[in-house]
């Protein structure tokens, strides 16, 4: 979705809603960052905070997605058709353009391994589609390309395993038009298992993490742009699905749930916002303790940066409750899953996607291609 996001030029228009920089224009303040050829400078964030590596992705292509498959294979994608991948930690990244995807936006990739992985592009009609690749990104396969209705729109994926995952995407005349694949290669519309969607109901194509899978069977969709923000769940690999209220701040086509996480079937957390700074901010943080069914945010501190959360996460290996968000407009951490927050140093910005894979593992990718790895 929306349409904030979904556009060419959607950096400029989500700055303008957010009332910061997150274009191509942003300039860093400070020795955080690095330009193409300088050397990787460790940073450390306040007390007990991680330590913040710059790293050269090689484009200078909005990365909007990023997947690390362990602590040294992880894959990122952006505009432009462009993907990238690091073997070695993100010490060295390569960086490309899938051919014949040069005009497209991979709003979403998934990593499965040094060879393999998925990318999902997002726009309009027959823009969205599905490739992958067994080669490392030598050469890439076409496995699913959308109808030309421009009303098509497909904002995130993710998988159980490395033949089996799910997408999601905004819905038609009252109906997602979610497919899954069961090996890999197809996908299959399973848009009538869903619950019949509000109008406008839709997800937010930000930073890949509007799905969250979890074993083998577990699946949580974070929901926007309608009368409520809900929650759609399955426990069953995609076969039912139950749709649950949440309390984020919802009622308008710029407002909802971005971004859901879960550390086990019951606990999980759901970031999201307005985009419009005109309208009410939040809140933009709850969570759950229920699988989803239900969400509280009682004693939630509300996420610290201006504008919505874009992303979170997890990080495994540093206390069962430790999160990080991002967003255009800053990026926060949370020992206590979201009950109080800590920013990361104020030229942070312009990042929209977070991941980890271990507590000296985990990565941000954004504007200008520019890569962050964080270490606790």
């Amino acid at each position: 979705m929306l349409r904030f996001l979904s556009i060419a030029a959607a950096g400029t228009g989500v700055a303008a809603a957010l009332a910061i920089a997150c274009s191509g224009s942003l300039e860093p303040t400070t020795g955080v960052f690095q330009t193409p050829g300088q050397a990787s400078t460790p940073e450390q964030a306040p007390s007990n905070g991680p330590t913040l590596t710059p790293q050269v992705s090689g484009t200078s292509q909005r990365l909007q997605a990023v997947s690390p498959v362990n602590d040294k294979v992880v894959w990122a994608s952006g505009l432009g058709g462009t993907f990238a991948v690091t073997t070695n930690g993100g010490n060295t990244w390569l960086s490309r353009v899938v051919p014949g995807a040069e005009e497209l936006q991979f709003r979403d990739v998934h990593g499965v391994s040094e060879k393999v992985a998925y990318l999902l592009s997002a726009g309009e009609g027959s823009d969205n589609r599905i490739y992958k690749t067994k080669d490392g990104g030598v050469t890439w396969t076409l496995e699913f390309q959308a109808g030309t209705d421009p009303r098509n729109f497909y904002d995130c994926f993710d998988c159980w395993s490395p033949d089996r995952g799910i997408t999601f995407a905004d819905a038609v005349d009252g109906i997602f038009p979610v497919i899954r694949t069961l090996n890999g290669e197809t996908w299959q519309n399973i848009g009538d298992r869903l619950p019949p969607a509000q109008a406008g109901e839709a997800g937010f194509a930000a930073s890949g993490t509007c799905v969250a899978t979890l074993g083998g069977k577990r699946a949580w969709i974070a929901t926007g742009g309608a009368e409520k923000a809900r929650i759609l769940a399955t426990t069953d690999g995609g076969a039912t699905w139950k749709a649950y209220d949440t309390p984020i701040v919802q009622g308008t086509s710029s407002s909802g749930g971005f971004s859901v996480a879960f550390r086990d079937p019951f606990r999980g957390i759901l970031g999201g916002g307005e985009l419009d700074p005109d309208l009410p901010q939040g809140p933009n943080v709850a969570v759950s303790s229920d699988g989803g069914k239900s969400w509280s945010t009682d004693g939630v501190g509300q996420n610290p940066f201006p504008g919505a959360i874009f992303g979170l996460t997890y990080v495994p290996g540093f206390g069962q409750r430790t999160v990080v968000a991002t967003g255009p407009g800053g990026t926060a951490w949370s020992r206590d899953e979201g009950h109080t927050w800590t920013n990361l140093p104020a030229d942070v910005t312009g990042f929209w996607a977070v991941a980890f894979v271990g507590r000296k593992a985990g990565w941000l990718v954004g504007t200008e291609g520019r890569i962050l790895k964080v270490s606790f």
